[in-house]
């Protein structure tokens, strides 16, 4: 039987359009999407759209229109990052405004032990951004440390609170004995500083009046809708079949991994294990969690006027260039910089001066030679391969493209040393015969990080087959660089 891995990426709020920080995400998630592929598993990457929020009702207001026609427009936006950021075929996008998803939302709610949910009075501070009830010791100077910017909203109603505190030793076990990893031992230890001071129950309805009866109700008290991540969480079984297809559900879940930002791990490494024990679910086995994308130093966001649309930065450069910045300079455990500056040495230095100069200097060099019985090496388990595939199970992704780079670097001074340039023949032949194989081992691991350009490099030095116009042993550099130079 074919192993299966499944990977999802958070469900983003569609109150706004996509903007460069959300790319980070769904990139480091279709790594692992394309690796396990690669290895020859049957992979489904998820995300979708977080539609059932207060903060989209008012985004809609504020923009004259429906919260439906608002969630409309931005989930397709959303859902087009699948074609700009190249994403896998195997990319899954489900929206939490589609009936399958309110059905089995609902079945979720019915699945929860009846003692673990009860109505309660609430009386407190709600943070919108968050779309989460604020203690005064979540709050820094009265403000929410995520979005100080946003006043928070004086909420009095009755709710249906989760009985949380019933599960305060069950999760302390789950994340202590890494029944649930997370990835990296830093937010582990931030989970369970967390329990450690003591679980509170959370309300996981909102009065449907107050949200202008947007949202899903609540099994039996159509009164209430329920809590946006009650029903944002469990986007990530919708999508896979929970509710509507067994067959597609026993197969697919558990997530092999969640990957999150760290602004959201609560709500993962805490009250999902918590909603799913309750209900009888399986737990997911993996949460990877990345720091935030900052624009120049600063937090992005729409008042400071910094943000980034990606199609801006891919119509421009391409998507494999953003992919690898994305990738290479931010260290997937910690906050990362983007500014254009970075971004244009960067592209200049590893792409254009680097790979993209080294692919056209052999191609050119090999158009001279006859390449009939090339050979290519099987490099699945090289040195190079097996040091990729462990920093990649860490999420490494910036030291596994340092490794390849190292390589990249390497065969740069293996041309200027050997000066293959003024040989003919089998002697030329035999000096080309390492790069060529070592290009091709390069490509092959570069698939999982820039998947367009890993085809453009075998398509060069992979010897073409009969019928396709050219001789089998044709080698033609590019018209153009893969990779033109910045000025």
């Amino acid at each position: 039987m074919t192993k299966k891995f499944y990977i999802t990426a958070a469900i983003p709020y569609v109150n706004a359009a996509p903007h460069i920080g959300h790319t980070l995400e769904f990139v480091q998630a279709d790594v692992m999407a394309r690796y396990h592929e690669l290895l020859g598993e049957e992979v489904i990457f998820l995300s979708g759209a977080d539609e059932n929020a207060q903060k989209n009702v008012q985004a809609a207001k504020e923009n004259n229109t429906t919260p439906k026609k608002w969630c409309d427009i931005n989930s397709q936006k959303f859902f087009n990052l699948k074609e700009l950021l190249n994403l896998t075929n195997n990319f899954v996008f489900q929206r939490a405004t589609d009936k399958k998803h309110h059905h089995a939302s609902q079945k979720l709610w019915q699945l929860c032990k009846k003692e673990d949910i009860e109505p309660r009075k609430y009386k407190g501070l709600y943070c919108v951004g968050c779309e989460e009830f604020k203690t005064n010791k979540d709050l820094i100077k009265g403000r929410c440390p995520e979005h100080p910017n946003e006043n928070l909203e004086k909420v009095e109603e009755e709710n249906y609170f989760f009985k949380l505190t019933h599960y305060q030793t069950f999760l302390k076990d789950l994340i202590c004995n890494d029944k649930l990893e997370i990835i990296p031992e830093q937010r582990k230890n931030e989970v369970l500083s967390f329990i450690e001071l003591g679980l509170k129950d959370f309300s996981i309805s909102r009065s449907a009046k107050r949200m202008g009866g947007w949202g899903i109700p609540v099994p039996g008290d159509p009164s209430q809708v329920m809590y946006v991540w009650f029903d944002a969480l469990n986007v990530y079984q919708s999508g896979v079949g929970f509710g509507w297809d067994e067959k597609k559900y026993q197969k697919w879940w558990p997530a092999d991994v969640h990957c999150i930002g760290k602004g959201i791990l609560r709500f993962h490494a805490i009250y999902w294990p918590a909603i799913l024990k309750s209900a009888g679910l399986k737990l997911p086995k993996k949460i990877f969690v990345h720091g935030y994308l900052t624009i120049e130093g600063q937090k992005i966001s729409k008042s400071l006027g910094n943000v980034i649309n990606p199609e801006d930065v891919v119509e421009k450069y391409g998507t494999d260039a953003l992919r690898y910045f994305l990738l290479k300079t931010i260290h997937p455990y910690q906050d990362g910089d983007f500014s254009w500056k970075l971004f244009k040495e960067v592209y200049n230095a590893d792409l254009a001066n680097g790979i993209g100069n080294l692919i056209q200097r052999v191609a050119k060099l090999a158009e001279k030679v006859d390449l009939r019985n090339f050979k290519r090496i099987a490099w699945k388990d090289s040195s190079l391969g097996l040091g990729v595939r462990t920093v990649i199970n860490l999420f490494e992704f910036h030291t596994a493209l340092g490794l390849i780079w190292e390589q990249i670097t390497k065969l740069d001074k293996y041309i200027d040393t050997t000066k293959p340039w003024g040989k003919e023949g089998n002697e030329l032949k035999k000096l080309l015969q390492k790069p060529i194989e070592q290009l091709l081992e390069i490509a092959y691991l570069l698939k999982p990080f820039l998947p367009a350009t890993a085809e453009k490099i075998e398509k060069i030095f992979i010897p073409h087959q009969k019928g396709t116009g050219q001789a089998a042993s044709e080698i033609k550099a590019p018209q153009k660089p893969l990779f033109p130079r910045l000025k």
